[in-house]
């Protein structure tokens, strides 16, 4: 049947079901009637208030903090560049001739002891080594003198002050370490004092496995070992040398010395 259009007619709209209508409009969560998403900006927006308003408060402590750090890390760097580094070459300088004299001592003939003098108390305008360790202490020559200061006693019958300057000297370096810790223990078995003297063969022994330093120190050890009746002890160590150590000088003669321990 035709259908006529009636003047003023007008035809309904659509529906638009309840899901499409819930699409077009802003989605936002509610609790209890209150937007959540206002709530998070409403915090945000106190929580930065806040911080301004402490930073304000204690900016004077914040910027007196870092302008100490800066202060701290100039201070350092000036110390090292115009006093640490100027220190430590002034010293090496000041060595360099009491090291002459130390060398000239070990080999030399006859008349040793006043090299060894002249190498602890310096000559020719030059400081020694003792005076190097008081005028510059804390530098790494500074530090080195009394490795060759405890060398120069040594060598002079000064045990006792070799002993003490010996355990004064610092290192990192597993020879120049083994070799003040033997020496050391030749100190204090001239001193009389072999218990201490078999710890610092041993000690010496284990800084590090050198073919030349380890056998040297572990023989001393057993021979040290074998006159206190230690003779288990001293097996230990010749053992060693032989089975690790063969090929050493120590080790070209050791089964004499392991026979004569059994």
């Amino acid at each position: 049947m035709a259908t006529y259009n009636k003047r003023g007619y007008k035809a309904p709209k659509p529906e638009v079901e309840e899901n499409e209508v819930e699409l077009q409009q802003p989605v936002e969560e509610t609790f209890e009637g209150h937007s959540t998403t206002a709530d998070v900006f409403n915090t945000l927006d106190q929580g930065a208030s806040k911080t301004e308003e402490w930073v304000a408060k204690n900016q004077k402590i914040i910027f007196g903090g870092l302008a100490a750090v800066a202060l701290v890390v100039i201070g350092y760097l000036a110390y090292s560049k115009f006093y640490e580094a100027p220190q430590e070459e002034e010293a090496a300088s000041e060595m360099f001739q009491a090291e002459s004299y130390l060398t000239q001592a070990v080999n030399a003939q006859q008349s040793q002891d006043s090299l060894y003098n002249l190498a602890l108390n310096g000559g020719e305008g030059k400081y020694g080594f003792l005076a190097i360790i008081d005028k510059y202490s804390g530098t790494k020559s500074g530090n080195l003198a009394h490795y060759f200061a405890a060398t120069a006693y040594l060598n002079t019958g000064k045990y006792k002050e070799a002993v003490q300057h010996f355990e004064d000297f610092k290192t990192d370096d597993e020879v120049l370490k083994a070799s003040a810790l033997g020496a050391t223990g030749d100190a204090f078995v001239q001193l009389g004092k072999l218990e201490d003297g078999l710890k610092f063969y041993v000690d010496a022994a284990r800084v590090s496995d050198n073919d030349v330093f380890t056998p040297r120190f572990l023989f001393k050890a057993g021979q040290l070992a074998a006159s206190l009746k230690k003779k288990e002890d001293a097996l230990k160590y010749y053992n060693e040398i032989k089975e690790k150590y063969s090929t050493s000088q120590e080790g070209n003669t050791i089964d004499a010395y392991i026979a004569e321990a059994e």
